[in-house]
């Protein structure tokens, strides 16, 4: 029993209480030597976190907190190799390893179900975050951060660095532009003023010496924040930091206080600009957003109605002000915006309009607010918009590892010195927010919070043509001036530095070094494949799938339909149709109602569509639409009515509102594409040589995203047809026959499905149907998808089946060895990539990738050498074994409750036994060096049938023509 006052290896228990939000007991301490502070939430749940954080708000947009966050990962005083990070990742049962930049705190987090690897994880990062190698290794500065790049006098000077890298991909993104203008204009006194992640044009201001101060000022015990959660002993824990850390260091006073903004007088106006390629139009191509700061973060009401404020004006389809800049003609797409920190803001986006459209767009909104405030807001958006927000908080954002997102949600105020519970503690919020809905509450914080409030700001962010080009013509300038302005031996040291750096990349660790890194055993390691329980219940046309598995209560029903039924030439009508689908008017209602509805009665029901492999074949697939739901209680009821209404009842002819949700869904495409570019190209390279990648690549890829901007484009003259095609889509998919219920939760709520299946089948299409054979030809594409992306995307791909050989689950060490090993140190470390890996699976798909690249034709070196590598690959039996055991780790992933429940019925569609299962562990576990050299053919191969595709910036992949067959714009 801990007792309040007590010291417990150095750290004074201060407050105990118990949690019953997160089925925990909580205890804060404080440690007594350095002031260091501890949140401990204790549980059940045996995926234990750990997580170091530290306040680190940045006094410029160099990126110091983000480069430290790299650097200091990069080797330390016990764990001497040049990357234990990566290490770690190689050989861990890790279920979440990561570390991250905030705007104003930088967090070091570890998870594992394994006590041995837990405190493995735990020791190497604190021994990172005190004790790294920066201040005698400047090539880890070099490396990570920036440095200039040149190898011979001749040669022209050119920026290289991961992180400088990777913010170049970032801000390729409009939305990221938007975010920084947004903080400058309500925060201009403020840390929030500045790029915390590093703006690509100020980071080489960077210094050495203020890297290091940086580190030197806020790496420190006194500024530390460190959270355990998870059944672990807490007590051992405890020690292990004090006696190998903590007790080292003395109190510090440290000046991170996050200074607040003062309120404005008057509103502030911000324009900025962002990059489109020559070929794109600039045409209502603007954004428009108007912000407000709702006041400090550590009020737990105004932390909540940060999020339901969002929701409820602009997030839901009955969104008033949404509704309202839509039916004007303000922008394509509108969506909240909101901000973190210390004081949070909440802000209305119109995307895709125009500047002169200002004034309007600010009236409209200041108009829709006044009557909302006059007349009242109708309590069933009040009520839906608090039930997203609810759902959000008790599924833990539906992320896997809970811990994680409890850490974050007490950080929310714990590091503005406010209560680190408050954010934990939500039902006595929640309830307070749902007992005001009749009393003028939401009126009044719409009044003061945004009608009466001039700490406001309008930030328009404007494209320009050219403005990527002008960049790196004034950067290429720069440089050019920075190489005269050096004398033969300043630019002979250059080259030097430059030299010793790329020794550093291409020696390996030492046998010392590598013999500092823990590791796991196999005996650490669950030989059996844990089985995730389910019924398989077949009816007339239909098959059941019951999870019985706990869901604090909450009951998850997917519908899988099968759409195999669909002709070719309306396959993307499918996912047209699907972004429809609860935005729509029903027989029974508006849009506007029924979006109430969803939301007062269910956590959501939202819609998919994919294509599911047979599992050792891509020519045999099953295309499914997928209806996802999920329900407390009585209201299962209830959303079953609300399913059937949906797929059965929905009116697809308002040409209007169907026009203006096919915008808003060519805007959110374009919203990820260069965040998930590596996927795009993979997705794309798979396409030309798999059909059932050739499928997915109509149903949602680019195929789909050019069939979209085609529709939008003739949308006004061919109306009839497109509406003709939906319906015909919409009447034939949600079919009876060969339909999967998929159901996740307890026995009673089954039951209760169950017994109200009917309310759903009852009026589906029963008509039988042969599926459709398509005929999807293998096509060498080979495109380079150009692009106004400050980076690339370098794919290559094939099938090694066509090539004669099998798939072995060996393929999967050679995935981690070639991705965690080989494409990590060329691509990334030596690069300056944020990322690359290579994927292989049973159906004989080999697919390399890298993220946010600054190369081109030297990465596909990189692949067409991992063959060579590989014939080479000399380990040992121990390396080897730490490859196995870090494969092991991908293969039991951490899971919520309903993500079981889907992996189990996707098994099923793809015919994948627990046999299958446990037969690839077994070949994971079993791999021997001689294995992998097998795979040396298959590699070769594979990359010689050179199949490629880049999505990248324009400049880089015409200078690089000659390597593709065809040159497409991405935004035709």
């Amino acid at each position: 029993m801990f007792k309040l006052g007590n010291i417990y290896y150095g750290f004074k228990l201060i407050e105990e209480t118990e949690i019953k939000e997160i089925q925990s007991i909580a205890r804060i301490f404080i440690h007594e030597r350095t002031g260091a502070k501890l949140l401990h939430l204790k549980n059940d749940d045996d995926n234990k976190v750990f997580s170091i954080g530290f306040r680190t708000p940045p006094s410029d947009s160099t990126g110091v907190p983000h480069i430290i966050e790299h650097c200091v990962l990069s080797g330390s005083r016990k764990y001497t190799t040049k990357e234990p990070f990566m290490d770690m990742i190689k050989g861990s049962l890790q279920t979440f390893l990561n570390a991250m930049t905030f705007s104003d705190k930088t967090l070091y987090p570890i998870a594992s179900r394994n006590e041995k690897d837990f405190f493995n994880l735990m020791d190497v990062y604190l021994d990172a975050v005190f004790y790294p190698k920066i201040y005698e290794i400047p090539e880890i500065f070099m490396q990570e951060g920036w440095h200039y790049e040149i190898f011979s006098e001749e040669e022209k000077i050119r920026y290289k660095g991961v992180v400088y890298n990777e913010m170049q991909g970032a801000y390729s993104s409009p939305e990221r532009i938007l975010g920084e203008a947004i903080g400058k204009s309500l925060y201009p006194d403020t840390c929030y003023q500045y790029s915390s992640g590093g703006n690509p044009d100020v980071i080489p201001e960077l210094t050495y010496d203020d890297f290091l101060d940086f580190h030197r000022k806020f790496y420190h015990p006194s500024n530390s924040y460190i959270f355990l959660y998870g059944n672990g002993n807490i007590e051992k824990q405890l020690k292990h930091i004090d006696e190998n850390y903590l007790s080292n260091f003395d109190k510090a006073q440290i000046d991170s206080t996050i200074k607040i903004q003062m309120p404005f007088s008057s509103r502030n106006e911000i324009v900025d600009y962002y990059p489109i390629s020559s070929e794109e139009s600039d045409e209502n191509r603007s954004y428009l957003s108007l912000n407000f700061v709702l006041g400090k973060n550590t009020d737990p009401e105004t932390y909540l109605m940060a999020n339901i404020i969002g929701q409820l004006l602009v997030g839901l389809e009955a969104a008033p002000i949404k509704k309202a800049l839509l039916d004007e003609g303000i922008g394509e797409d509108i969506f909240p915006i909101t901000s973190g920190g210390f004081q949070p803001s909440f802000g209305i986006v119109a995307k895709n309009t125009s500047t002169d459209r200002k004034k309007q767009f600010e009236k409209i909104i200041f108009k829709t607010l006044t009557h909302l405030v006059e007349n009242g807001i109708d309590r069933n958006l009040i009520e839906a918009s608090i039930n997203i927000v609810e759902y959000d908080l008790r599924e833990a954002s539906r992320f896997p590892t809970k811990g994680i997102i409890y850490n974050m949600l007490s950080l929310d105020s714990w590091l503005y010195d406010g209560d680190p519970l408050v954010h934990l503690q939500f039902d006595k919020t929640l309830n307070q927010l749902k007992s005001n809905i009749d009393t003028g509450y939401f009126e009044n914080f719409i009044k003061e919070k945004m009608i009466n409030n001039p700490h406001s700001s309008m930030v328009i962010i404007e494209p320009k043509k050219e403005l990527g080009a002008e960049k790196q013509r004034a950067l290429e300038e720069k440089l050019e001036e920075y190489k005269k302005s050096l004398s033969k031996e300043e630019i002979n040291k250059l080259i030097e530095s430059n030299r010793k750096l790329k020794r550093m990349q291409d020696t390996d660790d030492s046998e010392e070094a590598k013999a500092t890194i823990p590791k796991l055993s196999l005996s650490d390691v669950e030989l059996k494949a844990q089985p995730i329980p389910q019924e398989v219940i077949k009816e007339d046309k239909l098959t059941i799938l019951n999870h019985n598995i706990f869901t604090s209560k909450i009951a998850y029903v997917d519908f899988y339909f099968d759409i195999s039924m669909i002709d070719e030439e309306l396959i993307p009508y499918i996912n047209l149709l699907i972004g429809l689908l609860g935005k729509i008017d029903t027989e029974k209602r508006p849009y506007s109602e029924l979006s109430n509805e969803i939301y007062i009665h269910t956590g959501g029901i939202n819609f998919d569509v994919t294509c599911y492999d047979q599992k050792d074949n891509d020519s045999i697939y099953y295309p499914k639409l997928i209806v996802n739901a999920k329900a407390i209680g009585n209201n299962i009821i209830k959303m079953m009515d609300l399913i059937s209404e949906l797929i059965t009842q929905s009116k697809i002819e308002d040409r209007k509102r169907i026009k203006e949700l096919f915008q808003q869904m060519k805007s959110r495409i374009e919203m990820t594409i260069f965040d998930a570019g590596h996927t795009v190209a993979a997705s794309r390279v798979s396409s030309y040589f798999s059909p059932s990648k050739k499928y997915i690549e109509r149903l949602k890829g680019l195929d789909f995203y050019w069939f979209l901007s085609d529709i939008l484009e003739r949308f006004d003259k061919d109306s009839n047809e497109i509406l003709a095609n939906l319906n015909k889509v919409y009447k034939k998919a949600f079919n009876l026959n060969n339909l999967i219920l998929s159901f996740t939760g307890d026995e009673d709520d089954f039951n209760m499905i169950k017994s109200s299946l009917d309310i759903v089948t009852e009026k589906l299409n029963k008509e039988e149907f042969k599926p459709i054979e398509y005929t999807f030809k293998e096509e060498k594409l080979n495109e380079g998808i150009l692009s106004s992306a400050n980076v690339q995307y370098v794919s290559k791909g094939y099938n090694f089946k066509k090539l004669g050989f099998n798939y072995s689950g060996s393929m999967k060490v050679l995935s981690t060895i070639l991705s965690r090993d080989y494409l990590h140190n060329k691509i990334r470390a030596q690069g300056g990539a944020y990322g690359a890996g290579i994927l292989l699976d049973t159906t004989g798909h080999i697919v390399t990738y890298s993220y946010r690249d600054p190369n081109l034709d030297k990465t596909i070196k990189v692949y067409d050498k991992m063959a060579d590598y590989i014939d080479n690959l000399n380990i040992s039996e121990e390396e080897l074994t730490t490859y196995i055991i870090g494969t092991i780790s991908q293969l039991d992933p951490a899971t919520t409750p309903h993500m079981r429940g889907q992996i189990a019925t996707n098994r099923y569609i793809s015919g994948i036994t627990q046999e299958d299962i446990q037969k690839t562990r077994d070949e994971v576990l079993a791999t021997k060096l001689e294995d992998l050299k097998t795979f040396v053919p298959l590699i070769d191969k594979a990359m010689k049938e050179d199949y490629l595709c880049v999505l990248g910036n324009e400049s880089m992949i015409r200078q690089n023509e000659k390597l593709f067959n065809k040159l497409v714009q991405l935004k035709k």
